[in-house]
């Protein structure tokens, strides 16, 4: 584990360590906790990244690509290419905005709708493989979205 104490006298080269680095555990536990997502998710037959893509159209199934993209923190040339793996799969339809022909509206499809009664043991089996409490996990979800809403 590393020893993330730096005070305001470390040297430019010290903070150069990658213990130093907050950046770094950030990283490889997002990486961690998304391979343990993978054979929860494979029987499902959807990634982690669709399974995000999921999260957010089962609370509002018809949602533009930017309000996705926005939701997700990606960009449109990350989400397009899956949004159209996913409607070749059949689990949504890209539609243009009558209004504005620049705005996509994604909704799902029977089959998408479908996917939410499959998947909803997956964050059972994820807080599993997560060994936080209530509390550890509160104070580290509020952190986390702190860190995403800075400028």
């Amino acid at each position: 584990m590393g020893n993330f104490n730096i005070s305001e006298t470390a040297s430019k080269e010290d903070m150069l360590k990658l213990d130093c680095q907050l950046c770094f555990p950030l990283y490889a536990c997002a990486r961690k906790i998304q391979s343990k997502y993978t054979p929860i998710l494979k029987p499902l037959g959807i990634t982690y990244t669709q399974y995000l893509v999921f999260l957010v159209l089962w609370e509002e199934e018809n949602i533009t690509v930017g309000e996705l993209c926005r939701r997700l923190y990606l960009d449109s040339g990350t989400i397009t290419p899956l949004l159209k793996k996913m409607e070749k799969e059949g689990f949504l339809i890209r539609k243009r905005c009558p209004e504005d022909e620049r705005c996509v509206m994604v909704s799902l499809t029977d089959k998408g709708r479908d996917m939410k009664a499959k998947a909803l043991d997956v964050p059972g089996q994820m807080k599993q493989c997560i060994n936080l409490n209530s509390e550890e996990a509160q104070i580290l979800y509020k952190t986390l979205y702190r860190l995403l809403e800075q400028e």
